[in-house]
């Protein structure tokens, strides 16, 4: 969740090359054991990871899964790629970044999943069809895609009622509108900003401002077969909205020290099902779509997702390839979803729990949008590329500097190389 990134993921942290880590430790894929794990440091994860444990334990005395949170560091991914190099690293980490996979695949850090059995028959059933979203480009799966948080736009009901806007039918489904509907928002001082997405530079800053939008109107990644997508007129639209947001003062290009939707300083955030119990009665919130050009339904949303990977120090693989199936279980899935709102990685969802989503209807839309998320591209130099994009977004979009469709074509011939492994 984008909580969760708050720790920084430094790009040094997922660049790394292969030295010091092993791409096959000789484990056999059916040794049984001992293993460990470990999951992230969000509260409620580590309740949910520590009763999955207890339950597997319980039911399996002579493979005793050891469970701790991330170690600290300067980010969980950092920690990961050095445990990676010193050989280390545990089973299985349930908080692997889609975009950390190809940084820890080139250490030689992770076990192909399909490599197993039934690995792709129940990656395939589990996930369905956006399990290509996660396949390297050698083909092979490095990481079981786990549980989303697709975006959307949150908006304060108080604060679209203060600038003389209808809370209960909010304007804010294509560009027109919602520019619109932010000019009224501060030119009544409603608010200071709109909506105040962080207009700092770290790579994964664009997924909670450009990347959403881009996905609704294309349902395309940034990168896709080799080549960058970003650089047509549907691509420029998005970008331009943004660059009007800044210009017009609706979204401040300066950073927010806290977080301005709780704070009432923005009307609005993008969010994914996360900020339902971050936000609770905090605000009178309501919740709808990313806005596309013309209003139409969007075509996919960003996931925000968070995978398992197995790691190559891993001995007993069959242990630990049992235990990963076994925590994304239909029931542990359950579980996940009631105690976190975040929405396992399944196909329709909505169908597999009808009796959580029937007494959480605020999760409903979120589950819809899980449906059809985008994920960051499994490329090479996935990392570089997104600097690089978000390096000349920044001074073309935030700032304003430059012709924008000329940075966009010049940043796009750049990550076509970097996507290329040039």
């Amino acid at each position: 969740m984008k909580k969760a990134l708050l720790a920084m993921l430094p790009v040094a942290a997922l660049t790394l090359t292969a030295c010091g880590g092993s791409s096959d430790s000789g484990a056999s894929n059916s040794a049984r054991g001992p293993i460990t794990i470990w999951y992230s440091n969000n509260a409620q994860e580590v309740s949910w990871g520590k009763n999955m444990v207890a339950a597997w334990n319980a039911a399996h005395p002579k493979e005793k899964v050891t469970a701790q949170e991330i170690p600290a560091g300067k980010s969980s991914e950092e920690v990961i790629g050095a445990a990676i190099t010193a050989g280390n690293a545990p089973c299985l980490v349930l908080n692997t970044a889609p975009a950390a996979v190809p940084g820890f695949q080139k250490q030689g850090g992770l076990v192909p999943l399909n490599d197993f059995p039934d690995g792709e028959k129940y990656l395939k059933a589990r996930v369905g069809s956006k399990l290509s979203q996660y396949a390297s480009p050698d083909g092979k799966i490095y990481q079981m895609p786990w549980k989303s948080n697709p975006v959307m736009i949150f908006y304060n009901k108080d604060l679209f009622k203060k600038a003389g806007l209808d809370p209960n039918d909010p304007k804010l489904s294509n560009y027109q509108d919602f520019l619109a509907t932010s000019k009224k928002l501060v030119d009544s001082h409603a608010a200071k900003a709109a909506i105040w997405p962080a207009p700092s530079s770290e790579f994964f800053q664009s997924w909670f401002d450009y990347y959403p939008l881009f996905a609704a109107q294309t349902g395309k990644q940034l990168v896709e077969n080799g080549k960058s997508t970003f650089d047509t007129p549907e691509g420029l639209k998005a970008a331009q909205f943004w660059k009007t947001m800044y210009a017009d003062h609706l979204a401040p290009n300066e950073t927010y020290n806290g977080d301005s939707f709780a704070d009432g300083k923005a009307a609005m955030a993008i969010v994914g099902p996360w900020a339902v119990s971050v936000y609770g009665d905090k605000v009178n919130w309501g919740a709808v779509p990313v806005p596309t050009a013309d209003g139409s339904a969007g075509k996919g949303t960003f996931s925000d997702e968070k995978s398992i990977g197995m790691y190559t120090a891993c001995k007993n693989r069959g242990t630990a390839w049992d235990v990963m199936k076994f925590a994304t279980s239909k029931e542990q899935d359950g579980k996940l979803l009631d105690e976190t709102g975040q929405m396992p990685m399944r196909d329709d969802l909505t169908a597999a729990y009808p009796a959580y989503f029937a007494s959480h209807k605020q999760y409903t839309e979120f589950a819809k949008q899980a449906a059809h998320t985008v994920e960051a591209p499994n490329v090479p130099n996935s990392v570089e590329i997104w600097q690089t994009f978000r390096d000349a977004y920044s001074k073309a979009v935030i700032f304003g500097k430059g012709d924008l469709a000329t940075t966009m074509k010049d940043t796009a011939a750049k990550i076509d190389k970097l996507a290329n492994g040039q």
